[in-house]
This record gives structure tokens, C-alpha cells and sequence, in this order.
């Protein structure tokens, strides 16, 4: 008897060891792995409600996609529809914005929002969260977009074949050279962020989709959807149009690529290597 309880106290005993061993050299740099005590940093989720229903549809479909991406703690979330809640003190702790279906409206969060980015601030927007026109008379926002205006859009919302422009990114290094995106309404920019030397894209809509629509048909013209501008901290992504745009693994894994890019380039440095 004494033998078998000794037995099981040494087997504790080594257990314990390899266990704390372990523990102490995943957080040395011969570890594949970083294991973070705490979350890592904090995002703003900004959306709305006042918005057509497709794009309240896509709005709970991202919330429900970023806060499982929050599952251990990894980082916290928070949920806005408006930036009026914040001063800049405030929002300037976020890593991120992600903004959904919405841009700021009024002068006071445009120039919150304008002080955020231009100290260093992170956006990763979706769809109408770029949306703009003649009439939105905010010229910073177009700066910020490294493109023009809206020009014209395919109608009813549908998949179409999406091509990589560059595999050099981290947000398309693990992509395929081309794939079929699930539906949304596709907006098209003039003039395009292509011709801006400041903006990288990152993805487009093949040509072969013209004409693109069945109702508003777009025969042509260059489309980029997914491309970031280098004087900011930003991503943009150009689907969000309904309830399908996290039905597809390969575009999922562009939404986390592009979200892990813009939180790692944080001026208080990339918070995966902490």
C-alpha cells in the first residue's frame, strides 16, 4: 500500500513539473505558441440601426462574428451605434474601429474620428461604411479612402469571382489566386483607388463577372473591393449587402486577415507578440 501511494505521489510530482516547465517555456521565443495572461487589446464595434435591412442584417451577422472571435479573452470588444459616446481620450484607447454599415454624419464625431486616424488610430470598415457621394461634402473621408466618389453598383446583390492582386500581403498570403465571394451588392469608385500611389489593393472583381447584375448592370470598368491606403491604419472591405457574407471560409478568413493587420500595426506595437 505504502508503495503504490508513493508511486502516485512521485507520478504527481514529475506531472507537476513537466506541466509548470511547459507552462514557463511556451512564453520563450522556441515556442510556437504565445499564450496571452490578459486580453491583448480592445475594438470598437460602430453600426447602426437607422439603415436599410440588408445592411441591419449584415450588421448582426459581424457582431456575432466579432464576438466570437473574442472566446478566451483574446481581446474586448465593445458596441456603439454612435461615436457621440466617446471623447477622444476614450476612443483613442481602442486598437480598432470596425465599422460596419455606417460612417460619421455629424461635424462633431467626423472630427473626432478624423483626430483618431490621423494620430494613429485603426479602422477596418465594411461596404456602406465607405459609402459617399457628391452630396456627403467630407473631403478628409475621401483622402482617408484613397479614392474617389461611389460611381455605380450591380443590382440584385450576387457571388462573383474575386481575384487576388497580391499574394505579398499578410492579408491575402493565405488566400487562393481567385474565388467566388458569396452575395452582396458591389460598389464601384470613381476615380478608382488604384490610381492613388499611396493605396495598395488587395483585391478585385475579375472582369470576367461583366456584365455584372440583372436589374443595375455594370459592363465594365476596373473594380477593386478589398485595398488599404498607407498614410492610415486602415483596411477596406468593400461586401456587407445582407445575410450571407459570413456564409464563405475563404472570405472569413479575409475578414480576420484584415482585422489581425490593422490591430498588429499599432503604434504601441503588434499586441500577437506580446
Amino acid at each position: 500500500m505504502t508503495r503504490k501511494i508513493n508511486l502516485r505521489f512521485l507520478f504527481f510530482i514529475i506531472t507537476s513539473i513537466i506541466v509548470t516547465e511547459g507552462s514557463l517555456f511556451a512564453q520563450t521565443a522556441d515556442y510556437p505558441a504565445n499564450y496571452a495572461k490578459q486580453p491583448r487589446f480592445k475594438a470598437l464595434l460602430y453600426y447602426s440601426e437607422n439603415v436599410e435591412e440588408a445592411h441591419k442584417e449584415f450588421a448582426k451577422d459581424a457582431i456575432d462574428f466579432f464576438t466570437r472571435l473574442t472566446d478566451g479573452d483574446g481581446y474586448i470588444l465593445e458596441i456603439t451605434t454612435s461615436l457621440r459616446n466617446y471623447d477622444y481620450d476614450s476612443l483613442k484607447d481602442f486598437n480598432t474601429i470596425i465599422a460596419v454599415n455606417i460612417s460619421p454624419s455629424d461635424p462633431e464625431e467626423r472630427l473626432l474620428f478624423e483626430k483618431y486616424m490621423e494620430n494613429g488610430g485603426g479602422w477596418i470598415g465594411f461596404h456602406a461604411a465607405a459609402y459617399n457621394d457628391i452630396n456627403t461634402g467630407w473631403p478628409w473621408f475621401n483622402e482617408f479612402l484613397g479614392c474617389g466618389h461611389f460611381y455605380c453598383n450591380n443590382w440584385p446583390p450576387q457571388p462573383a469571382l474575386v481575384e487576388t492582386d497580391t499574394s505579398d500581403s499578410p492579408v491575402t498570403k493565405n488566400l487562393p489566386s481567385s474565388f467566388v465571394a458569396p452575395a452582396t451588392e458591389w460598389y464601384q469608385w470613381q476615380p478608382s483607388p488604384r490610381e492613388n500611389p499611396n493605396v495598395e489593393v488587395l483585391l478585385s472583381l475579375s472582369d470576367k463577372n461583366y456584365p455584372l447584375g440583372l436589374k443595375d448592370v455594370v459592363f465594365y470598368g476596373d473594380f477593386p473591393i478589398v485595398w488599404r491606403n498607407s498614410n492610415y491604419r486602415m483596411i477596406y472591405l468593400n461586401y456587407g449587402h445582407g445575410d450571407k457574407c459570413f456564409s464563405d471560409a475563404t472570405q472569413n478568413l479575409l475578414t480576420i486577415n484584415a482585422f489581425r493587420y490593422v490591430v498588429s500595426l499599432s503604434p504601441a506595437g503588434n499586441p500577437f507578440w506580446e
